[in-house]
Order: C-alpha cells, then sequence, then structure tokens
C-alpha cells in the first residue's frame, strides 16, 4: 500500500530550524551558495548540532509507535539538495527517524505546504512563514538564539500559544489598536457568548487535539497545552467559551493582563511558544524556543 498524509499530523521543518547551521548560514550570507554547499559537503559526515525546534520534533515522532505511524515530519528548506544530504545525515546519527525532504536551493518553499496537507511549518525565514500564512498553513519563524529547556521533561510535549491573532483571529485586537483598552474589554464583554472567528493557529491546535486522543495511553510522552494571552478579566470569558466551542481542552490558561510573559512561560517550561507580538517573542525567547506568528494588525507593517 502506498504511504499516504492520511489521518497524521505533518510538521514541515526548515534545516536552520531543526538544526544549528548559524555558522553555514553566515558563510552563505556573505559569499554565495557554491561556498554555502562546499563547505555543507564538507561537513558530511559531522553532525550538526540540535537546533531550536529539535527536542519538540523528537518528543512527537515519539508518538510513533509500532504500527502506528501518526506524526510525519519533513524537511521543508531553501537549501540545495547537496545540502540535504547533510541534513538527512545529521537526522540520522540521532536517530531520528526523518525520510523526507524537499528541497527548493533558494526558491521559496511555502507552495509544497498544500501536497503535504502541513499543520505547522517552522522556519528562520520571515519571507517563508509570512507566505505560508497568507496561504492558510499555521507557521512561525524560530528565532534560533531562544533557550532550549525541552530536555527538563523528556516524557511531556508543552506547548503554549498566545490568543488574538494566534489561535484567534484579530478581530479583538483591531478593536484594541484602534480604540484602547475600554473599547476593547465592552467589545469582548458584548460578545463574551459569541466564538472568535479561527486564528492561523486552530488547526495545529486540533491536530494536536486529535493525536492526543488517538493516541490515548499508549505512547511515552504526553501532550500539555496553555493559552498564554495578555487578555484579562471580563475578556478572558470570550477566550474560554470559543474553545468550548471548538471542544478543544486546554491544560493551563493564563490572563495576565499586558504583565510580562516571559516570567510565567519560565515556571511552564514549553518545548515552544507561539506568538504575534515580536516583544512578547523576545521575551519568551529567553526562556523558552519561541516561534513568531506574522499574522495580524501587529504585523502590517513588518
Amino acid at each position: 500500500m502506498a504511504f499516504t498524509l492520511d489521518d497524521k499530523l505533518v510538521v514541515a521543518i526548515s534545516s536552520r530550524a531543526l538544526f544549528d547551521f548559524e555558522e553555514e548560514n553566515r558563510v552563505f550570507e556573505t559569499s554565495d551558495d557554491r561556498d554555502y554547499m562546499r563547505m555543507q559537503l564538507d561537513r558530511i559526515d559531522t553532525p550538526a548540532k540540535a537546533g531550536v525546534a529539535f527536542p519538540l520534533v523528537k518528543k512527537l515522532l515519539a508518538f510513533n509507535r509500532e504500527g502506528e505511524h501518526r506524526v510525519e515530519v519533513v524537511m521543508l528548506s531553501r537549501n540545495d539538495p547537496v545540502s540535504g544530504l547533510r541534513v538527512f545525515r545529521s537526522a540520522q546519527s540521532v536517530n531520528l527517524p526523518i525520510e523526507r525532504g524537499v528541497f527548493t536551493r533558494g526558491r521559496e518553499p511555502f507552495r509544497y505546504l498544500h501536497a503535504l496537507r502541513a499543520h505547522l511549518f517552522l522556519s528562520v525565514n520571515s519571507d517563508d512563514v509570512r507566505a505560508a500564512l497568507n496561504a492558510g498553513f499555521p507557521a512561525a519563524r524560530v528565532y534560533p538564539e531562544s533557550s532550549k529547556v525541552a530536555e527538563l521533561h523528556p516524557n511531556e510535549i508543552r506547548i503554549a500559544f498566545d490568543g488574538d491573532a494566534v489561535l484567534f483571529s484579530d478581530e479583538a485586537e483591531q478593536v484594541f489598536q484602534r480604540n484602547g483598552l475600554d473599547a476593547f474589554q465592552l467589545h469582548e464583554r458584548e460578545r463574551a457568548a459569541h466564538p472568535l472567528p479561527p486564528g492561523p493557529f486552530k488547526p495545529l491546535l486540533q491536530a494536536l487535539h486529535r493525536l492526543q486522543s488517538l493516541a490515548g495511553n499508549e505512547v511515552p510522552v504526553r501532550l500539555r497545552t496553555a493559552l498564554v494571552t495578555a487578555r484579562s478579566a471580563p475578556a478572558h470569558e470570550r477566550a474560554i467559551r470559543t474553545l468550548m466551542d471548538w471542544q478543544i481542552d486546554i491544560d493551563e490558561a493564563m490572563f495576565l493582563g499586558g504583565l510580562d510573559k516571559g516570567a510565567f512561560l519560565r515556571e511552564f517550561e514549553p518545548d515552544f511558544f507561539f506568538d504575534d507580538q515580536t516583544r512578547h517573542c523576545e521575551s519568551a525567547a529567553r526562556v523558552s524556543p519561541t516561534g513568531h506568528v506574522i499574522s495580524g494588525i501587529a504585523n502590517h507593517d513588518a
């Protein structure tokens, strides 16, 4: 039977998000791709160090058990095919079962997300992330310098999401940006019983929820999710009611009302945190792997 992506959580990831290729990338940026290719080929037998998203990918692949292939991770990279050799060699060296990849040698890779039916695209390239989001796929720009804490909880995947412009649309955020906090609170209080429109990361949250439900207690890793939002009461109610309407349970919710998110993420210790605002991402990156969701009104001029 031919392999199919049906009923699988599909993660597409760039080489620099999975492995630490920052030194090689500096060669690429200051020279041309020939020097970069030569450097990667010279180092083909030298496994690359783990990148920001490596621990998350490793844990997600633990959902695959004998006879049950629930997660597929695919390399989707602007790298050239020759450099792709080192990517696969590096994965093999640490027993990371990644078998599929698309390498475009500088061309925009996002168009292959349709064929992959990806639930998440992680890349360091902001243009690729923006293009993927515009095409309707959950995507985030990885902060290569993010702190890595995933090793602290080897048997649990912890993923934290911002609300507005990430899990939810930026409808309410637009009200806040135009008219201020009081107008935002009134807008949300009056619409507390009406679910928010979905944001770009609803499909990922749904896929994670489905993955956990299908896997049950059969896998050695559990999934824990958190909503980490600048909302506060009374605007909290609409967020919770929206998740209830989607029939999705989350484990923790933090309504911070403008408090620094980094301090709370330090305690939650996520494998990954997704937010649409750079100031929150910069704070979060000091304590956890972080991805910038370049969507919504906060990123119109980004």
